[in-house]
């Protein structure tokens, strides 16, 4: 019976890190259902979901050791079935915030979020300088599940509150 387990692993980046790691998970029947890999000041940055064989982890495990004889960082944890269920009948929405960037944004979002029992699904952030100016620009764009009882206007407009605090704009839009 396969297991889904999430595989992190960090280290520095070389040229072919994706092949090594996929080679050994190949190699044990392995499959990558879900992945984000990127470059994050100069260190390689691996979050998968990967479909596997209960009886092959162990050895999955023992093959991963060389890499971390390398001095990448290798976590595997085997996820939890219940996930869907717990979230049934959620409704998913789309959250972007864009704005100059400083302090605290994702932090004052995250615990808005949180305390209306919002839950965080996704989020994807990133700095770059604006075109003209070079000033850091910075936006985050999240996908979030919102319990079925809460209205929509109730946490939305307190989250379109924290943007213009926070200087920044925020959208708001349902996941179809």
């Amino acid at each position: 019976m396969n297991k889904n387990i999430v595989l992190t692993l960090t280290g520095h980046d070389r040229v072919g890190i994706v092949k090594d790691i996929t080679n050994i998970l190949v190699k044990h029947g392995g499959n990558v259902e879900t992945s984000r890999m990127a470059r994050l000041g100069g260190e390689f940055v691996m979050l998968a979901l990967v479909s596997l064989a209960d009886e092959k982890l162990a050895a999955l495990e023992a093959d991963f050791q060389q890499l971390q004889d390398e001095g990448f960082q290798i976590t595997l944890l085997q996820t939890e079935s219940d996930h869907a269920k717990k979230y049934a009948g959620w409704l998913p929405y789309q959250i972007e915030v864009l704005g100059a960037d400083h302090e605290g944004i994702i932090y004052e979002i995250a615990q808005h979020l949180a305390q209306q029992g919002i839950n965080i699904e996704d989020v994807e952030t990133i700095t770059a300088p604006a075109p003209m100016s070079g000033t850091p620009l910075f936006t985050m764009n999240a996908t979030v599940l919102v319990p079925p009882n809460l209205p929509f206007h109730k946490w939305s407009n307190a989250l379109d509150e924290i943007g213009d605090k926070l200087n920044v704009t925020v959208e708001v839009t349902m996941v179809k």
